[in-house]
């Protein structure tokens, strides 16, 4: 027998879907609901929809933002019960904030239907709705408007339903859940705007997974605590993430944590899939923002889907008026926190010695022969469910950690990366005349770089570093970026060349890569004789290395190159990473 709470919950949900029957009037169901779950509306049937809503209702605010690279404005919806719609005067009256994004995959539609029907149900119904006395909501509606407009109903393959939908790739084939924290984009840029305007303190991002057979609708793939880090990232994983997993069961909906099990089956167990920042829900994180990409089933019939990403939204809303105070203080002290922080983690690794244990429900995994090839292949038998506690590796431990510096220094010819910072609230300070400063300089030694691009860049991995101290005059005009801010994490998983997402490593730097001088080999011949016998270190440093490397040895050329880049003619810009960084 279901409990008093179960019932309650889901009779909040939509009506048409679990057969109830709201009063709703005609003008606002939607064509999901019309189509009995099959449809979901085109870009412009679902803004016309939301501008109806906004028209009727003074609770709600239709705003046009930035530009996006399809040429249409992107758009954010504001549902605040009391009609103010300033952030900074919600905030100040202690209200706390809900951000849903959705179509970042148009493919993967579930949160925009859900979303437009939550909507509705809020203000049709606003005593089932009792906490948005204290939450204010904002969606986007479609945040990938290039990929909504491009309707198709075979790319997502192994998908069922709806009938129709979006494409994944962006009006400039960008997959914007990969350009977060590089912000090629002008979606990426748009949406950085609104984050830092709204500054949320619950961020959901609605998609629909790919891989494994298994028996949940709905799985979830959140901030990882230990990237989160300290009390906030502890209030998630035993505050937040238990109450919306009893709050999915209680509606129908029971939930596992993201299915993470490429190249294996999940029986066996999986590893937390790692938020970079490149990702939503790792981007938020660098800003304090709890995130979570709701991840329902390609496999479950579209309805369902969205029904579970319905229950998980409101969840949010349920979860933030009941922890309001408690996050939103835990929040305003890890923003001070981190003005102080000493060590930053910038890579991550999974620590295998420690693990979770998820009674996970699944189905059978088998080989059986393939109807195409005759070879063995992988089929879940959906007639052998299973409940089986496996683990599930969710602690991740610094592999690379640095020292905060006092500052970093940026010349003001990198203005692309200054441009960047600004968009992120990030404050900075200009040199007003030249001066000679103190500063750890980066030398780039080894990098390795695919042959293929990834989202438009040859992403650099594997890069090793070599410091040194400096004393060098930077101009007038070049930017000074204190390390004392609340933007701390953004400013140094950015700025740090080694970190997972840096800016250097999208390539952003790569023209200190490439030389720009060289010297003609018969005319620097003389002058390298010149300068090994002025320099008996030198030439004992180019004695040791014939002696450890007999290539190098056999290789005339090889030696002048190094004397050359090991004397005062060699470039000082080659291979030395631009940006400094300002130590006490």
């Amino acid at each position: 027998m279901r409990s008093k709470l179960t019932l309650t919950l889901r009779g909040i949900l939509p009506g048409i879907l679990l057969g109830i029957a709201f009063p709703a009037a005609a003008q606002y169901q939607t064509l999901f609901e019309k189509s009995g779950g099959k449809q979901t509306p085109t870009y412009e049937e679902g803004i016309a929809f939301y501008r109806q809503l906004a028209r009727n209702f003074p609770q709600v605010q239709m705003q046009e933002k930035g530009p996006t690279d399809s040429g249409r404005p992107l758009h954010l919806i504001l549902y605040s019960r009391n009609k103010v719609f300033d952030i900074k005067k919600l905030k100040a009256q202690g209200k706390a904030v809900l951000f849903i994004n959705n179509a970042i995959h148009p493919g993967e539609p579930d949160g925009v239907d859900a979303s437009m029907m939550l909507l509705r149900d809020m203000l049709i119904h606003p005593a089932k709705f009792p906490e948005l006395d204290s939450v204010v909501v904002a969606i986007i509606p479609f945040y990938n408007i290039g990929g909504a407009l491009n309707r198709n109903n075979t790319t997502r393959t192994n998908q069922v339903g709806p009938e129709e939908y979006g494409f994944r790739g962006n009006a400039r084939n960008y997959d914007l859940n990969r350009d977060f924290i590089k912000s090629d984009t002008r979606n990426a840029r748009s949406f950085a705007a609104i984050f830092h305007a709204l500054d949320p303190d619950l961020f959901a991002d609605t998609h629909v997974s790919n891989g494994a057979d298994y028996q949940y609708v709905m799985t979830l793939d959140y901030a990882q605590k230990d990237k989160l880090g300290g009390p906030l990232g502890d209030f998630t994983d035993k505050v937040f993430l238990p109450y919306m997993y009893k709050h999915l069961k209680e509606t129908g909906y029971e939930a596992t944590p993201y299915v993470n099990a490429y190249g294996q089956t999940p029986d066996k167990g999986f590893v937390q899939f790692p938020d970079w920042p490149r990702y939503s829900t790792g981007y938020a994180a660098l800003f304090h923002t709890i995130g979570v990409m709701t991840e329902t089933h390609m496999l479950k019939p579209y309805d369902q889907r969205v029904k579970s990403t319905y229950a998980y939204l409101h969840g949010n809303i349920r979860f933030l008026a009941a922890y309001r105070k408690a996050l939103l203080k835990l929040r305003n002290e890890t923003k001070e926190a981190v003005k102080k922080q000493e060590k930053f983690a910038i890579t991550w690794q999974v620590d295998k010695s420690k693990q979770s244990t998820i009674a996970f429900k699944g189905y059978e995994p088998e080989y059986i022969p393939s109807e195409v090839s005759g070879l063995p292949r992988l089929h879940y038998d959906r007639s052998k469910p299973f409940t089986k506690d496996i683990p599930f590796y969710d602690t991740y431990v610094p592999l690379d950690e640095v020292t905060r510096p006092e500052a970093y220094i940026i010349p003001q010819g990198w203005h692309n990366i200054v441009e960047l910072l600004r968009l992120n609230g990030v404050e900075m300070n200009v040199l007003d005349k030249d001066s000679e400063i103190n500063v750890e300089t980066y030398h780039i030694q080894e990098l390795e770089t695919p042959k293929q691009p990834f989202e438009g860049h040859y992403w650099h991995t594997s890069v090793k570093l070599r410091t040194e101290k400096q004393k060098l005059i930077f101009k007038k005009g070049d930017w000074v970026v204190p390390a004392d801010q609340s933007a701390n994490r953004y400013i140094i998983e950015t700025l740090e060349p080694k970190a997972v997402d840096s800016f250097f490593k999208w390539n952003f730097f790569d023209t200190i890569l490439q030389a720009k001088e060289h010297y003609s080999g018969y005319v620097f011949e003389d002058l390298a004789s010149d300068l090994l016998k002025k320099s008996p270190e030198l030439k004992a440093r180019l004695e040791e290395k014939r002696k450890a490397d007999p290539e190098f040895a056999k290789n005339g050329n090889a030696q002048l190159d190094f004397i050359y880049q090991n004397s005062d003619y060699a470039e000082k810009e080659y291979m030395r990473y631009p940006i400094f960084r300002v130590v006490k």
